[in-house]
């Protein structure tokens, strides 16, 4: 199973090797999409874990036992139809491929599932056709 989530690590963390422990003790891999972590500041992290359901709950519980905030990521990517023009830019800079043009016709495609959030398109697209929900 996989579960995307945010990770809110509090000040003084930075050195706590919370990637590690998930995968040493928990047995789930964290797929780390965005990280915002530096010395004397909150840090965040915007992860994907991956592993049986019952390891992530023990995982998630464990995080939160060390103060670790853990909150479900709801954002996703929305495409305004009417104002993208098919350019192709997005495609470029998606790592998961989750945006690709229709070979025959040169139309936009979105696959929904492929998608991280990592938000890279947003800036890419020069009609601003790309959003999140939040």
């Amino acid at each position: 199973m996989k579960k995307r989530v945010t990770l809110t690590l509090p000040t003084g963390y930075i050195q706590m090797p919370v990637t590690y422990r998930l995968a040493k003790d928990f047995n789930v891999a964290a797929n780390i999409i965005r990280a915002q972590v530096a010395p004397n500041q909150i840090g965040k992290l915007v992860v994907e874990l991956a592993g049986d359901i019952d390891e992530l709950e023990e995982a998630i519980e464990w995080m939160r036992s060390v103060s670790i905030e853990v909150s479900a990521l709801s954002r996703e990517i929305l495409i305004d139809e009417d104002s993208c023009v098919h350019c192709g830019l997005c495609t470029g800079i998606c790592p998961t491929q989750a945006l690709t043009l229709e070979p025959e016709n040169f139309t936009l495609n979105f696959t929904r599932s492929r998608c991280i959030v990592c938000e890279q398109c947003i800036p890419a697209c020069p009609v601003k056709a790309i959003s999140t929900n939040l």
